[in-house]
This record gives structure tokens, sequence and C-alpha cells, in this order.
């Protein structure tokens, strides 16, 4: 299938008003690019100002209307409230976006439960329009591997539990908890090393304020092959939140996590959702989100107690066959967007 790329300005280092602008930009592209005629268009949010400035090309269009869908990974208005980003200000402006652009498509997908139940009452969604459809992972089983030598090839040492943290360094993961942890595991002489795998925002700052602990990594995104390797050599696997995101945060990464047969340890608040996933699938423990002590107790709990980590780690892979494999997701996918055109041309 070809795919078309619209060039547009993408930021060094996106902060709020940074990201707005490649939003628009992107969006400004896609109101003169050439669409053909399809019988289905599909938003995705984020990005959400640029998926609600193509509504208004496919709500007056010169020939028949397609249908119109999104599917959304993140609710604006919920990161907006949760992280204070912006003020009292952007969160209205930014509510007000979405929920416009919800009820101006003809169907609307989510990917937890939780964000479906947000967007019937916060956002005025008709529950006739709302498909939940969980994020599936993209990677296979996770393969054999060698797991002394890609320790080695790290510089992971035997006796030290490996904690690794695998994805964005944004604000939401709130990472100066896990360099505030590693620092207090240097205190203690813990044979531990906590790994920051991956780029974002926040990675320059939480390379700085980590100058001067030992039992702390920063490793560069890897290709796929190396980037499962990583996970299965790994001890434990982290998500890490920033404390009050109760609601906005469903991680991609335990879709990956679960996939490796490896102990998940979740910094999260009580109820939010990662601590809902984390306790339907028995794939991991939770600690409290902004705990360091908290956190490097579990770590190394998990990390002295081999049968506990793992009927975890198997439990996760169990919960990724039963509820996050492709198949399912793809086809439950597929039928919405098909279902979504029919009633279009009808």
């Amino acid at each position: 299938m070809p795919v078309d790329r619209l060039a547009h300005y993408v930021p060094k280092k996106p902060n709020g008003i940074q990201r707005l602008i490649s939003e628009i930009s992107f969006g400004a592209r896609l109101l003169f690019a050439r669409w053909g005629r399809p019988d289905v268009i599909l938003l995705v949010s984020p990005a959400l100002v640029s998926s609600w400035m193509a509504l208004w090309r496919i709500r007056f269009p010169l020939g028949r209307r397609p249908a119109s869908a999104i599917w959304v990974q993140d609710l604006y208005s919920l990161g907006i409230a949760e992280t204070g980003d912006g003020g009292g200000i952007a969160e209205r402006v930014l509510t007000t976006i979405e929920r416009a652009t919800f009820a101006n498509t003809d169907g609307v997908a989510v990917i937890h439960q939780r964000f479906a139940n947000h967007a019937v009452s916060r956002l005025g969604v008709r529950d006739e329009k709302l498909e939940v459809i969980r994020n599936w992972t993209h990677l296979p089983p996770a393969p054999v591997v060698d797991v002394a030598a890609v320790r080695s090839s790290h510089g992971w040492r035997e006796e030290d539990v490996i904690v690794l943290h695998a994805g964005n360094m944004g604000k939401k993961q709130g990472l100066h908890n896990v360099v505030d942890c590693a620092r207090l595991a240097d205190e203690r002489g813990a044979s531990v090393r906590f790994v920051l795998m991956g780029g974002g925002n926040q990675r320059d700052a939480l390379v700085e304020s980590a100058a001067g602990v030992d039992r702390i990594q920063f490793i560069e995104p890897l290709p796929n092959d190396e980037f499962q390797a990583a996970l299965a050599a790994a001890d434990v696997l982290l998500v890490n939140e920033l404390p009050g995101l109760a609601e906005m945060a469903v991680p991609s990464k335990l879709t990956s996590y679960f996939s490796t047969g490896r102990p998940v340890i979740a910094a999260t608040d009580e109820g939010s959702v990662t601590a809902g996933e984390i306790d339907s699938s028995g794939g991991g423990l939770r600690v409290d989100a902004g705990d360091p002590e908290g956190l490097l107790d579990g770590v190394l709990s998990l990390g002295v107690d081999a049968d506990l980590a793992r009927n975890l780690g198997q439990n996760g892979l169990a919960y990724r066959e039963r509820v996050l494999s492709s198949e399912s997701a793809i086809d439950h996918y597929a039928e919405w967007l098909v279902g979504l055109a029919a009633e279009r041309r009808r």
C-alpha cells in the first residue's frame, strides 16, 4: 500500500508551543493535499489539532463525502488536566477542540475502557459511536537470546538486577523518580542498575540530573532485534509515571513488556489505568509513583525472589496472548472501518 508523506515542521525539542506549530503545519498541508476518493478518512490523535483541521475538509467535500473516524491514543483533555501544562485556558481550548472533533466524526475508537468512560461522561460522545480497540503488540514473542552476551555488550554485570525502562522520556514519565532511586541505590550499595533506553524532551535534563550517580545508565534507542534482546536480557521492566496521572496514560510499552516473559514493576498511582493493567494481567508489581524508596524496595524484592519474578513474567506473557494479540485487535479494527464505510454509503 503506498504511503504519501507530507513535509511539515518538526521541532528538535518539542514543547507545548512547538508541538502546536508542528500540528498546525501538518494540518495545513492536509488541507491542500490530494486525497483521491477514499471510503474512509482515518484520523489519529495525537495529533488532535491537525485532525480537527482535516475535519473541515471532510465536512465540505467537493464530491461524495467519505466516512470519518478518529483513533484516539491519548486524550488531550485528560493530559492537560493531569499534568497542568498550559493552565486552565489551554485545558478549556483543547477540551473544546477535542469535543468538537469527536462530535463531527462518524466513529471514535479509543484504546481503553477508561478512555471510553471519559469520552462519554466528559466529552459528550454517544455510546453508539464508540469502539474500544486495544493496542496490540508489534513484537513477536521474545526471541531466544544469549542473555550473558547481551548483558556484556551493554556493560551489565551478572550480579546486578537490571531494571530497564524503554521508550519516551517525557514529562508524564516522571523519570527523575528513577534518578533519585538510583542515587538511593548508590547510598545503600545495592546490586542494581537502572537503565533508561530511548529519547525524549526530558532526556538531557535527566542525564544532567544523574551526573555522578553510578547505578543508572542511558542507552540510545535500538533497532527492533536489539531492542527485544535488551528487554529479554533485563531482569525487571519498568513503567514509571508522574504522580497524579490516574486516567490519561495507557502505556504502550506494556504491550512490548508482556511479550518478554519478564516481570514488570510499575511506579504509578493506586487506581490508575496502569495499575489496572498490572492487576488484570498479574504481570507485575505496583509501587507508588514518586516514591524512590518504594521503587527500590520493589525492585530488590523481585531480584531475590526468582520464583515470583518468573511467575509474574509468565502471567504477563499469557495476558499478551489472551488480550493484546494482533490477530483479534486487527480483525476488530478492520471490521470497525468497513462498517463505517458501509454506513456512509447507505
